[in-house]
């Protein structure tokens, strides 16, 4: 696996930020010293208590009967929560709230009616002395429900679906421009398919798990979290005190993927038990209870319709998903949203809709809307070049659009084509046979394709707090959470630039809601966000170092120079440890912080972009899918650090294999059920799955964008990544599967069934 910069702008001599810096936090997590949710000593003489959760085995109804005497006569047991004995709670609201933010700040109750409203719902919580008696207690937990008829199927519904009134992040459902009904119809060659993407699940390596303690001065939560604000917000509309009485501690996450945005029921429920209790209470979801109780990506159904000049230019391009959201709570991905940046067309429209289910949200996962959306857009182009006779790239190349093409909105930055022809060449995709089957090793059936990647650009609000003490070390405390993508290490090297002194100077500090509020980890925003906020700290630090070397009654120089442990203030250069001691011996510190999207978002388009490559080999006999390299050419604006940056890429991209030929949760539809609830039979890729991988950036700094030039990155490896999967898998069988995955069985049945049409 390599990793190759091509551009590296705005480097300075020896300047950290654009090295490949070691994680500084790396040695922690090996040696086992980095500290998760779990894993939290409980201060105080008592120790912890710990919460097992009883899921409902129903998954629709009501409880009718709860008998909970032999659990609370258990061995070890302290305490049985039922919704007979919690405490009151807020109702859960409406389906839709008033604003986009509200879905992360509403209250959410646990435990607080008999209404099951789908399968594995909290019904019960035991708590013990020990984990092992709190499982086993739960167990003798007998209920007794009247199960009513519920509706879990997407495919059979899809007349039933409705508009919604937004989508994720506010965008509104449906866009048209032209008259995309005439241009299709008139068009000489059109394309109408159907693709369809599977529900699918988090997953993340740490469990929701939560430990609460209560004191005088409120509640203190340690959890794993993306966002800190949202789970204080959440956490005090649940239990009807002020945020300010709600702490959360975050120091490390063990993977989020979208799923630790919002409070679930571990954190509700070990919030409630502590206080009931008055003694830190601890629980953790197992595995299994995570797909019900913790989020996953709804099953979608994608009509694309493309129709094309015979040069292949687009004169309409129609994009309409449908996709299942729960009845109680409405979340629409806004799947079909990317299309409308993506390439020129005059006639286009794109539409949302939503078929209600008996089962828990839907809720952001890594890439929301782009990953199942490019999946089946972008192998819905391929078909199109297949059909016009011309080059994938080719086609995509002629349909580049100069400006936004629904909003008329300049790029900010778009630099697509070049990161498909940068991938073209150093791939090899001039030796790629267009003419599927064509190319032949042994019983291996041996194909190419690609796909492009775009996401939008975001920037969210946040702030930090830079301190240096009187010997020059400088600490960095802001709340933004590292869920595994190195934050602490951007941000180390971002302070260590911006101030002139050396990585080993500086101690970065997260996790915590008493730090300063940032937008948290999620919708790749994190680095710019907390980046910026960080660098514009740094500014105010120094120039509260330079008043206090200059003192109050000399004008303060317009320019000072921080570098290599030093400030050089005039003619003179002294060493920062030096100065500090002298002038400032207890420290200084100073707050930055960023806006978040202000006018520069208002005048241009902000995305970033990527081309995705793949190679595959498929077992003639068999069908047997096996990958031999992938390369994704990603242009992301300025890249702090190249290793944890191709770090995320290469998550992103075994995300996209795994989506393309083996990731689905499936849904027993008698009982509204996952089945493949578990690592054992949720198929997710491996090493021996994966094959070479290689990784190019485009380091090229996008000055709209935010004071550094940075763009998002960490969902951007899985846009289209999957599609190039599947479009290769397609140049290598001539088998085009519309029904994600793709497995080998579709496979197989599609090479028998042109076999039989050969004859």
């Amino acid at each position: 696996m390599t990793t190759t910069m091509q551009g590296n702008a705005g480097r300075g001599p020896g300047a950290p930020v654009g090295l490949p810096i070691d994680r500084v936090d790396g040695r922690l997590k090996v040696t086992g010293r980095a500290t998760y949710a779990y894993e939290q000593p409980a201060a105080g003489p008592v120790p912890p208590a710990y919460g097992y959760i009883v899921g409902a085995t129903i998954a629709r109804g009501r409880i009718v009967a709860i008998d909970t005497r032999q659990a609370r006569q258990a061995p070890g047991v302290i305490h049985v929560m039922t919704h007979r004995n919690a405490p009151a709670q807020p109702a859960f609201g409406p389906s839709v709230p008033p604003t986009p933010r509200d879905v992360f700040t509403r209250a959410r109750p646990c435990l607080a009616s008999d209404r099951v409203r789908y399968y594995d719902e909290p019904v019960a919580l035991v708590v013990a002395e020990s984990f092992e008696a709190a499982r086993a207690a739960a167990a003798l937990v007998q209920v007794r429900y009247q199960a009513e008829h519920g509706e879990f199927e997407l495919a059979p519904r899809l007349r039933e679906a409705y508009k919604p009134p937004r989508t994720n992040a506010g965008f509104a459902p449906d866009s048209a421009t032209g008259d995309f009904v005439s241009g299709f119809s008139q068009a000489p060659v059109a394309l109408d398919v159907t693709y369809a993407t599977p529900y699918q699940s988090h997953n993340p390596m740490e469990p929701h798990a939560t430990m609460a303690v209560w004191s005088d001065a409120g509640l203190t939560v340690y959890t794993g979290s993306q966002t800190l604000g949202n789970f204080q917000a959440g956490l005090a509309a649940t239990l009807r005190i002020p945020p300010e009485r709600v702490r959360i501690v975050s120091p490390f996450t063990g993977g989020g993927f979208g799923a630790k945005l919002i409070i679930h029921a571990d954190t509700v429920l070990a919030a409630l038990a502590a206080r009931e209790l008055r003694r830190p209470v601890r629980i953790a979801l197992t595995r299994q209870q995570m797909y019900a109780n913790a989020g996953h990506r709804a099953a979608m159904s994608h009509r694309v319709r493309l129709g094309a000049e015979r040069d292949g230019r687009l004169s309409a391009m129609g994009y309409e998903v449908w996709s299942a959201t729960c009845r109680f709570e409405e979340y629409c991905e806004q799947t079909a949203v990317f299309a409308r940046a993506l390439y020129a067309a005059p006639h286009r429209v794109t539409r949302h809709r939503l078929v209600p289910v008996d089962l828990n949200r839907g809720e952001w996962m890594r890439s929301p809307g782009e990953a199942p959306g490019m999946q089946a857009f972008e192998c819905a182009m391929d078909e199109l070049a297949e059909r016009l006779g011309l080059d994938p790239i080719e086609l995509r190349i002629r349909n580049e659009p100069e400006r936004e093409p629904e909003t008329g909105l300049p790029f900010s930055t778009r630099n697509l084509v070049d990161c498909m022809r940068t991938g073209a060449a150093r791939f090899g995709w001039q030796r790629r046979r267009a003419a599927p089957r064509s190319v032949r090793e042994g019983r291996w059936l041996v194909g190419m394709g690609m796909a492009a990647a775009i996401r939008p650009n975001y920037l969210g609000a946040a702030a930090a707090q830079v301190a240096m003490d009187g010997r020059g070390r400088v600490t960095v405390r802001l709340d933004m959470t590292d869920i595994g993508t190195g934050t602490y290490t951007i941000l180390t090297q971002i302070a260590a630039e911006s101030l002139g002194v050396p990585l080993n100077w500086v101690r970065v500090q997260l996790g915590d809601s008493r730090f300063p509020r940032t937008a948290g980890s999620g919708g790749s925003w994190g680095a710019a966000s907390a980046g910026s906020a960080v660098a514009d700290a740094c500014t105010q630090l120094k120039a509260r170092i330079v008043a206090a070397a200059r003192g109050p009654d000399e004008a303060a120089p317009t320019a000072a120079r921080f570098a290599d442990g030093s400030v050089a203030l005039g003619s003179q250069t002294q060493r920062l440890d030096d100065l500090m001691a002298r002038v400032a011996p207890g420290g200084l510190q100073a707050q930055g912080r960023v806006a978040g999207m202000g006018e520069a978002y208002k005048a241009h388009s902000h995305h970033a972009y990527g081309a995705h490559f793949a190679e595959v080999a498929v077992d003639a006999d068999t069908g047997e899918i096996r990958m031999r390299r992938m390369l994704a050419v990603i242009g992301a604006g300025r890249i702090l650090n190249p290793k944890t940056a191709r770090s995320q890429i290469l998550g992103g991209m075994t995300w996209g294999i795994g989506a393309a030929l083996m990731e689905q949760t499936l849904l027993d539809a008698r009982y509204g059920r996952f089945i493949n609830h578990d690592l054992a039979e949720y198929l997710v890729p491996v090493n021996g799955d994966v094959a070479q991988m290689e990784v190019v950036f485009l380091d090229q700094p996008d000055p709209n964008a935010n004071p550094l030039g940075i763009k998002g990155l960490g969902e951007l490896g899985v846009c289209g990544a999957g599609a190039a999967v599947a479009n290769a898998v397609y140049n290598a069988t001539g088998v085009r599967v519309r029904e994600f995955p793709v497995t080998l069985d579709k496979v197989l049945a599609g090479m028998e069934a042109a076999q039989r049409l050969a004859l």
